[in-house]
């Protein structure tokens, strides 16, 4: 059984996260994210074990994890399973209630996650190795108290420093979103199109005025202002700037989703 999460330096102070459902056909490419110094690949999109024994297999001393296994629609015996079977020590367990809009239940979604958590204890996935995703204080807390730390996503730097403060010395790794390109209507354009979703789901507009922006900041695809705090833009030095400004803050590691690639010219920047 594996008694011990990945520690802080194995993950690298940057990684890359990626939907299941986008790189599902690109599992060779994680050889080569690796070899560019990235020290994590964060497989997003409610994936399940499969995917993660997939990334393993794939790669040679990056650190695996989900962002994020989501507790309604996988089954904790079956993840429990997976876990043991897979028995690494380079796989983070990131587990989280994803969105109530689309996840149906009669379960309240903090409910759920801790129940979902006395599951995983009971089956023996150690605390250790898992995080959850967080958002809110009371999440972040319970993150804090459960588990070995918290997975953020699409959240301004001013979250990152008060979930470091929440935190305290457990693991902090932000996913942020990234667009490489100097012209700010392009940029904002891309970042548009992929984050509209998000504008439809209450525990992110809800986080994000908790965090002084307005309704109008967050109505239809959000302001200027609410995409350029989310979005990480620019050329490769310029986005380097913005996600080492979470560092700054307090993240122990990022979690890098860029729209349109250019992985290498980051990598350099980052001077990975």
């Amino acid at each position: 059984m594996v008694s011990t999460m990945p520690s802080k330096a194995s993950l690298g102070t940057f990684g890359v996260w990626g939907s299941h459902l986008q790189w599902a056909d690109r599992t060779d490419q994680l050889a080569e994210l690796e070899e560019l110094g990235y020290g994590t690949f964060w497989i997003g999109g409610s994936p399940g074990i499969a995917e993660a024994e997939r990334a393993v297999a794939a790669t040679r001393s990056m650190t695996i994890a989900t962002g994020i296994v989501n507790v309604w629609q996988s089954d904790p015996e079956q993840i429990a399973a997976g876990f043991h079977r897979l028995a690494s020590d380079r796989f983070l367990l990131g587990v989280g209630v994803g969105h109530r809009q689309i996840d149906q239940s009669y379960e309240k979604p903090y409910d759920k996650l801790v129940s979902y958590l006395d599951h995983l204890d009971h089956l023996d996935v150690p605390a250790e190795s898992l995080v959850l995703a967080a958002l809110g204080p009371k999440v972040l807390r319970l993150a804090a108290d459960r588990t070995a730390g918290a997975h953020p996503y699409l959240v301004p730097v001013e979250h990152t420093a008060h979930a470091r403060e929440v935190l305290g010395d457990k693991l902090l790794a932000p996913e942020v979103t990234v667009v490489v390109e100097e012209d700010a209507a392009t940029a904002r354009a891309i970042a548009r199109e992929q984050l509209s979703f998000y504008f439809s789901l209450t525990n992110y507009t809800n986080n994000w005025r908790r965090w002084g922006f307005s309704a109008e900041d967050v109505a239809g695809t959000g302001s200027d202002h609410l995409i350029d705090a989310l979005v990480a833009w620019g050329t490769p030095d310029q986005v380097a700037a913005k996600l080492r400004a979470h560092v700054d803050a307090g993240a122990d590691h990022v979690a890098i989703q860029s729209l349109n690639g250019h992985y290498a010219e980051l990598a350099a920047a980052l001077g990975l």
